[in-house]
């Protein structure tokens, strides 16, 4: 079936050009409505994909559990095809481009015999918005289909901002898993089809994306990473904005009291205007955490709401600002880790319509995974589908009595697909301000046990761009790597800048020219997991509402701050929960730690504007020492 609903030339040729090429069963248009949602839903439960969770417990949400070599994103078979090597840099994998396409014309003939291949028009931002822009998808799988309903505005409407002769980013994937030969011999589905030769391939100067043989996550749903990021990031430096792996969260102190009323009886009460707060994070350092916090008890008044957890696309608006949009329509959360706790409002946002991969399966057709609120249960089924029962006595689930072997219950990258409307904490601009919101300030973190202070704020732009250009996290189960390796991860962009490093951070730098000092962002590194003796110094969590008041606070120039060689700091009454160890400048351990970013720096040929930082903040810290001694 071929049944076009736009009169767009470009899309329909290409559309008719991968069908010829990839020889599908059926084409099929989404129009992104709740019927079709629910067509996919029972596509996808037929062939065993989904399974319906508990309806009572968890309203429209089904679980999914992948083929268990297909599990996270995968940057080893992840390309950056530019037309010069140069131009991909060392941070990415680079091959020619016409080879590639040799490969991939492979791949992709007759890749979907047998299936229907779904057409998935999607807006990444508010359909028609000002910094918004549209892409296709083509994609053999049902499973991605129905994740794209949830991420981003799948439908009718992207189509309709494209009109006759709009601009689209174009992305072909296919799980690699044909039914059925040139011959028309044919074999059965299977739950999750996929292959075990993978690509995934950008083409930054023609703005392609082509994807084979996963079904998962960030390598399948190409709205996210592969379009939002690594072919947006090159949109942006081409076009003068930013795409970047960040949350935005808006701050809202209380409001304050007033003069009072001649009569002496009213009080008039005013409410300050909030700020916006963008924040780049590696995985598993609080990204999400902080983009859905909730206002902790000692600090009434103050409101905190999510406008994105994941991405951010931001542009210089009429006035000089920089203004921030979340590009997505859905979460994409790890679930290892998450729970009333560590981020409630994410807990209530998956609680109805939300579609898990890889966690574990309750007795009751419930959820389970490691770090969720409650007990153990007794027995579960895990994310492979084998039942599993929990010893206390080993603090851990095991495949049988007779085996005592340590099983984890959910895959430590499991996921769950959550609406974004379903956050309780989601601002009203999320959806009513397709213009965006102004960014005030940007926050640069990772997961590092010393050394980095609770929150530092920069000296100037160009100090921010270095703090975001050194990052520096414990490596997690999100990507392929040693856990607990110490991994570079600048802007925590590594595995998602679409072109040379190098280029990327002057990018950054030369963004102090196109919006202008005045109206800059002010760049702050922050730091939840500090250790001292194998004990957090700091509480994390709300707490971390603290240091977004003194942000809001310094932004607006409503307080001081200490100078050090490194930044500047809050004084200690200004944080008065935090422990002064969470402040404390470690002149030599600082000298290594420059040692090393000096190293990486220099290997990745980054502009000279970095490096004079790295040596003026050297300078600092030798007056330091000197004064000390």
């Amino acid at each position: 079936m071929f049944a076009p609903t736009t009169y767009n030339n470009k899309l329909i040729t290409w559309v008719y050009n991968v069908a010829k090429l990839t020889q599908p069963d059926q084409v099929l248009w989404l129009d992104g409505s709740d019927a079709e949602y629910q067509r996919l839903i029972k596509t996808l439960t037929a062939a065993g994909t989904l399974q319906p969770l508990n309806q009572r417990l968890r309203p429209n949400s089904y679980l999914a559990r992948s083929d268990p070599k297909d599990v996270a994103r995968v940057e080893s078979r992840t390309f950056i095809c530019s037309k010069e090597e140069k131009d991909a840099g060392p941070t990415n994998n680079w091959h020619d481009p016409d080879e590639m396409r040799e490969i991939l014309r492979d791949r992709f003939e007759g890749s979907m015999r047998g299936r229907t291949m779904y057409v998935v028009p999607f807006s990444m931002g508010p359909v028609g918005g000002p910094i918004s822009q549209v892409g296709v998808e083509l994609t053999d799988s049902a499973y991605v289909a129905l994740s794209m309903h949830v991420m981003t505005r799948v439908g009718q409407g992207a189509l309709d901002v494209l009109g006759n002769d709009g601009e689209f980013v174009p992305a072909v994937h296919s799980v690699g898993y044909p039914l059925r030969d040139i011959w028309t011999d044919r074999r059965p589905d299977i739950p999750w089809p996929c292959n075990e030769d993978k690509y995934i391939v950008h083409f930054p100067e023609t703005r392609e994306i082509w994807s084979y043989g996963s079904g998962y996550g960030g390598n399948a749903l190409l709205g996210k990473k592969c379009y939002a990021l690594r072919i947006a990031s090159v949109q942006a430096r081409d076009n003068g904005w930013m795409a970047e792996h960040m949350m935005i969260l808006k701050v809202t102190p209380p409001p304050v009291k007033g003069i009072d009323s001649p009569d002496g009886l009213l009080t008039e009460w005013t409410q300050p205007e909030p700020i916006y707060v963008a924040g780049a994070f590696p995985s598993a350092c609080g990204k999400t955490n902080l983009a859905m916090i909730e206002t902790p008890a000692d600090l009434p008044g103050w409101k905190f709401e999510t406008i994105g957890d994941d991405i951010a696309w931001m542009k210089p608006g009429a006035d000089g600002q920089l203004y921030g949009i979340n590009p997505e329509f859905g979460f994409f959360g790890v679930a290892p880790g998450t729970n009333y706790k560590t981020n409630p409002n994410a807990m209530r946002a998956m609680e109805k319509d939300t579609i898990f991969t890889n966690v574990a399966l309750t007795d009751d057709g419930d959820v389970w995974w490691e770090g969720i609120d409650g007990p153990h249960p007794a027995h579960l089924v895990d994310w492979q589908g084998r039942d599993i029962y929990w010893r206390a006595a080993k603090k851990s689930y095991v495949l049988m009595d007779a085996d005592i072997t340590p099983v984890k219950a959910a895959h430590p990258n499991s996921r769950f697909t959550s609406p974004t409307r379903n956050a309780p904490s989601l601002a009203q601009e999320y959806s009513n301000a397709p213009e965006g919101v102004p960014i005030s300030a940007i926050l640069f973190g990772g997961r590092r046990p010393s050394l980095v202070p609770l929150v530092t704020e920069s000296k100037s732009w160009a100090h921010g761009v270095y703090m975001g250009a050194t990052i520096a996290s414990e490596q997690t189960a999100a990507a392929e790597g040693t856990v607990g390796e110490l991994r570079r991860d600048p802007m925590a962009m590594k595995p998602f800048i679409g072109y040379n490093v190098a280029d990327y951070w002057q990018h950054w730098l030369d963004m102090e020219t196109i919006i202008g000092e005045s109206n800059l962002p002010v760049i702050y590194r922050v730091n939840w997991f500090r250790q001292e003796d194998g004990e957090f110094l700091w509480p994390g969590f709300t707490q971390n509402a603290h240091v977004l008041k003194w942000v809001y606070e310094r932004v607006t120039g409503k307080t001081h701050a200490l100078v050090t060689p490194l930044g500047l700091t809050p004084l200690p009454a200004q944080i008065p929960q935090a422990d002064e160890r969470l402040f404390k400048v470690d002149v030599q351990g600082w000298f290594k730690e420059h040692e090393l970013s000096g190293e990486y720096l220099r290997k990745m040929n980054a502009p000279k504007a970095l490096q004079r930082v790295l040596t003026d903040d050297d300078a600092s810290l030798v007056a330091l020492a000197l004064h000390e001694d």
